[in-house]
């Protein structure tokens, strides 16, 4: 009973706001219960209220609404673990070779020195202290339920403590009951905190190594102050849901959240990713900051980054190279892409300068129609390949954790298939479609590019995506001597098909398959929905709407 009770003490002195009195009452009933249970147990209450599992960790279900829960996030969720365990590891990397530099840095005579204590001191207790580094500190910026935060607590090893914060009262109460529900591991981890994220994260500047930030909606109101929340080296994982203002439904909504105007595409949901990556940079350099993508993902209907954030003034001064405005045709759907900035080779100090005209002219040359154009967007590689790769094999290795294993297996090996320098992507699909013909199988049309001198891949974000670093004119050289194989009835002139034939190759495509190309594949890069319905909830407090049993 004693231990009971100073754990109840105990989980009063972590959380910064009072408990109702209704909480009150629960936690002095548990505290009293029998002696001989471990205060380490998840308490059971006969009769208590239904609750949902995912992974360790175990929250009360609200049938209210009140809290806002999602089931169709536990894919997010997961890759969050995922991701997160590897930045431990790789930040532990890290920190160990700077270490050891600096210890080769050493002259020899100051390593004698070092074993004197009466040179040394208290300066060599200050250099190891200094040296070990301390478990990552956490924020989770919009907690709900909790669920996240303790996850992270439970599921990740080494991480150090999780603050979980929540302008909503209601949600604070329960992210407090859902902490004490389960254990101790969790109560001496995650910290509840009745705050505004906003002013929160602005008030502990470079403070936390992860920042967690999950909107309902857009993040772009978070997204100023977490960048500057986010210590050096550390991550910021930002989720966006907004997609029909990202991938160009509402093309003035997006420019003015993101500052970006997108346009409407078959890579739309790439192109969303990329503008909440240029907009997160454009926050980041205000601050003499800078990102670098690890992992980029679009997944059922949002998408998730996760880049790291490092400051260097210096660095700062390319970020222009890193932007591009895309110039797509209305007529055969062509796209372009120009950086915003040049490097001048003449100057040895690598400072971006104003890109020259535009590389596009006024119409298309395939097609002879009218371009528009969309701006900015990142350009530079939006993954590690090294990082989906490692996190992947931990996967693989763990997989009877993840409760979302197949989904999130599936969109990391494409992920670690993908081509690093080749923006955007061209369907398949979308091609046959403006000639009118006949569509070669994805082998075919792999050897055709790769015999042409070029590399191709597929996308995580569409399974008849082809990303490839050839240009659109090679592109569409490949599909003429395709339709020569394969005719097409005539269409009118005015048509851009008509006036994409009407032009004769360039180069004479060879669709003989070649080695190495795209073969057989033994694991899924596409997996259905686990249920029906798989898709965005009602925002927090407001009524779920029930559909009647013959619809469902």
């Amino acid at each position: 009973m004693t231990l009971a009770f100073g754990f109840s003490r105990f989980l009063n002195l972590r959380v910064n706001s009072s408990i109702n009195p209704i909480l009150s009452l629960w936690l002095a009933s548990c505290s009293c219960s029998s002696s001989t249970a471990s205060a380490s147990e998840l308490p059971e209450i006969a009769g208590g209220p239904e609750t949902i599992r995912e992974g360790r960790a175990e929250i009360f279900a609200d049938k209210s609404n009140s809290v806002f829960y999602n089931k169709a996030q536990v894919n997010n969720r997961d890759l969050s673990v995922a991701v997160l365990r590897w930045f431990i590891l790789k930040r532990q990397e890290e920190h160990d070779i700077k270490l050891k530099g600096r210890h080769t840095e050493i002259p020899p005579e100051q390593h004698a020195n070092e074993l004197d204590p009466a040179i040394t001191g208290s300066e060599d207790t200050a250099l190891r202290e200094k040296s070990n580094l301390k478990p990552p500190k956490v924020l989770e910026a919009l907690a709900a339920s909790g669920l996240r935060a303790i996850q992270y607590a439970l599921e990740v090893d080494g991480i150090g403590e999780v603050i979980a914060v929540d302008n909503n009262e209601v949600a604070i109460e329960a992210c407090k009951k859902n902490i004490y529900h389960n254990g101790i591991l969790a109560s001496s981890k995650v910290v509840p905190h009745l705050a505004d994220a906003r002013i929160y994260m602005l008030t502990h500047p470079k403070e936390f190594d992860v920042v967690d930030l999950d909107p309902y909606g857009s993040p772009a109101a978070f997204l100023d102050s977490a960048v500057q929340c986010v210590a050096d080296g550390g991550i910021l994982m930002c989720s966006a849901t907004d997609m029909a203002v990202l991938a160009g439904g509402n093309a003035e909504v997006c420019f003015s959240k993101y500052g970006s105007y997108p346009v409407r595409g078959k890579y739309c949901h790439e192109m969303s990713l990329r503008i909440l990556l240029a907009c997160i940079e454009s926050h980041a350099i205000r601050h003499k900051r800078y990102i670098v993508p690890v992992i980029s993902v679009h997944m059922d209907f949002y998408i998730r980054v996760f880049v790291r954030i490092f400051t260097s003034a210096n660095t700062v001064k390319s970020s222009p190279l890193k932007f591009s405005h895309v110039y797509q045709c209305v007529g055969c759907s062509s796209f372009h892409l120009q950086n915003v900035g040049r490097i001048n080779s003449k100057d040895k100090r690598n400072i971006a300068l104003p890109k020259f005209c535009p590389t596009v002219p006024q119409e298309c040359s395939e097609c002879a129609h009218k371009f528009v154009m969309g701006v900015p967007i990142w350009s530079d590689p939006i993954h590690k390949k090294e990082w989906a790769a490692s996190i992947l094999s931990n996967i693989r290795a763990m997989s009877g954790v993840f409760q979302a294993y197949a989904k999130i297996s599936a969109i990391l090996t494409s992920i670690s298939e993908e081509l690093p320098n080749a923006p955007l992507f061209v369907s398949l699909h979308s091609l046959c479609a403006t000639l009118k013909c006949t569509n070669p199988t994805m082998v075919m049309f792999h050897s055709s590019i790769r015999n042409a001198g070029y590399q191709i891949s597929g996308s995580h974000v569409d399974p008849l995506a082809l990303k490839t670093d050839a240009p659109m004119s090679v592109i569409w050289d490949i599909m003429r001597c395709w339709v020569k194989l394969h005719p097409v009835k005539s269409q009118p002139e005015n048509c851009p098909g008509s006036r994409i034939l009407s032009q004769e190759p360039q180069l004479q495509a060879s669709f003989s398959q070649v080695t190495g190309g795209l073969v057989a594949r033994k694991s899924p890069r596409f997996v259905p929905n686990p249920e029906k319905y798989w898709g965005p909830k009602m925002k927090a407090g407001r009524p779920l709407k029930t559909l009647p049993n013959e619809k469902l």
